[in-house]
Order: structure tokens, then C-alpha cells, then sequence
């Protein structure tokens, strides 16, 4: 989608901005730039942000989606490892005076509940390269987590993984991940033309909320069963299970029988077995 021609008086086109800072979008950080603002816009409006509310962004590039974050009222902390985006989204938060702090480095090694504190909602159009492993890291903090919500761009297929029902080709160990004590919805999806340079895939965003966390259930070990489950998919239980001490026997005693494969054990069943195992 392409922006139309800036009215006097509004901010400058993002197209304008990435041409004045000489930036494109750089295959090596898996990055894609949106241009539509009222795009962006929706994307922004998603978790219901308002004044007082802080959000998390990462990879913020040139900073489309961070200006509509920051005209809701939020105040945004973005995390960008890209040196080239850093002046343009330095000039976009002295117009945001106050309300918008910038981290040079790397999301995957950010201790975010020391930097950020709780109650924090995180938005962003992740980086296609470091997308699932962020995710995970979320789902899998300490509960209850550091976020509040997450809304997050992802590739069509993975975003039908977070959100998929068992005894289905996208059931997996995210949907586990993101289902066992959270909320997981597409909220929208987004068109290949929407980006800069387009994808090769459809995207889609998905909004995420945080549950109960079920008692008696050891995280690492509903990981540990999951990852074992799913590590090879056309095999069953009995195979892939054996490399976790007493794992057949806990589904045995609960009534899981060992020749069924991973992806037909419902979320709760997966929920189950760990919980044996704790």
C-alpha cells in the first residue's frame, strides 16, 4: 500500500523519512517496512492503549508503527539493533518529548522485566529471523509475566500455529506454548502489498493475553514433553516419549494412549501430563 501525498501541516510521509535517511529494509535482520499510517494506525489500536499505558516495540525501523504507538497517548520503549534506523527514530522521539526511550541492541538478550518493569504492553512488527524465538521467551518467562499483552506481526503460517486446535497440520509445541495459560487471536491480517519490500508470505497479527497459569505444572516440563512430542511429528508416543524419564507410563495412567501421535493430545492433556510428571 502506498501513502498519499502529505497534507500541510502533517507528519512527513514514512516514505520521505526512509528516503531522507537513505534506509532500506535489510534481508540480513529479517526486516519489512509498513508505509500505510492509518495501517499502522489499526495495528496500534489492537491492545486498546491510551494515556499512561507503556509499550515494548522491537525493531521499530524507521519508526511507522512508533509514531502511531505514540499517538495514542502510550509512552513507547523501542529496542532497534539497526545503527541506520537510530537517527530517524532519535529526530521522531524529540517530537514525542519524554514519551519515547530508544535501546541500541539485540531483543534476544534484553532482561525486559529488569529494563521495563511489569504491566507493559509489547507491539510490534517483529523481525521475520528472531520472531518465534521472542515469542517463546514470552510465553515462557516467569508468570504472572512482565507484559500485559502482545500484538505481533507474524508470517500467516505462524501465527495459524499459535492460534491452532489439535488433530490439525499447524497444531504444534507453540500452540502449546501459547495456549497453556494464554490467550492467543489473530486479530487481523495483513496483505504481502502492505510492506516494503513485499514478502513472499501473507502476514497476519496476533494478540495474546495472559491467564491462569495451571497449578501443580512445572514450565520446563510441559517444554521438555513438548519438545520431545512434536520433535518428530509422524512418529508416536511411544517413540517420541521415551527420552523423558516415566513419560509413558504418566499417559498410560491417563488413559493417553501411547500410539496416538502428538498433535491429536488436546492442550489440556499436554497440561495433564506434566502435571504427573511435576
Amino acid at each position: 500500500m502506498s501513502e498519499q501525498p502529505r497534507p500541510p501541516g502533517s507528519p512527513e510521509a514514512l516514505r520521505e523519512v526512509i528516503a531522507r535517511y537513505g534506509l532500506s529494509a535489510s534481508k540480513a535482520l529479517g526486516q519489512n517496512f509498513i508505509l500505510d499510517r492509518q495501517l499502522l494506525a489499526r495495528i496500534a489500536a489492537i491492545p486498546g492503549l491510551g494515556e499512561g499505558d507503556s509499550v515494548y516495540e522491537v525493531g521499530p525501523g524507521p519508526g511507522g508503527l512508533t509514531r502511531a504507538l505514540l499517538d495514542t497517548g502510550a509512552s513507547v520503549t523501542a529496542v532497534e539493533r539497526d545503527r541506520r534506523c537510530l537517527p530517524a527514530l532519535a529526530e521522531l522521539a524529540s517530537q514525542y518529548a519524554g514519551r519515547l526511550t530508544l535501546i541500541e541492541g539485540d531483543a534476544l538478550k534484553i532482561d525486559e522485566r529488569a529494563a521495563l518493569g511489569t504491566g507493559v504492553h509489547v507491539v510490534a512488527n517483529l523481525p521475520y529471523n528472531v520472531g518465534t524465538a521472542l515469542l517463546l521467551s514470552w510465553l515462557e518467562t516467569t508468570w504472572p509475566p512482565w507484559w500485559k499483552s502482545l500484538t505481533l506481526m507474524f508470517q500467516k503460517e505462524v501465527a495459524e500455529r499459535i492460534v491452532a486446535a489439535p488433530d490439525s497440520n499447524a497444531y504444534g509445541r507453540l500452540t502449546v506454548a501459547a495456549q497453556w495459560r494464554a490467550r492467543p487471536a489473530i486479530a487481523m491480517r495483513v496483505s504481502r502489498s502492505a510492506f516494503v519490500p513485499p514478502p513472499k508470505v501473507t502476514s497476519a497479527v496476533v494478540h495474546i493475553t495472559p491467564g491462569d497459569s495451571p497449578a501443580g505444572v512445572d514450565p520446563a516440563t510441559l517444554a521438555d514433553l513438548t519438545r520431545a512430542a512434536f520433535g518428530q511429528r509422524r512418529k508416536m508416543l511411544r517413540s517420541t516419549l521415551k527420552s523423558i524419564p516415566n513419560a509413558l507410563n504418566a499417559a498410560i495412567a491417563l488413559g493417553i494412549d501411547p500410539q496416538r501421535r502428538a498433535e491429536t493430545l488436546s492442550v489440556d492433556q499436554f497440561i495433564a501430563l506434566a502435571r504427573a510428571l511435576a
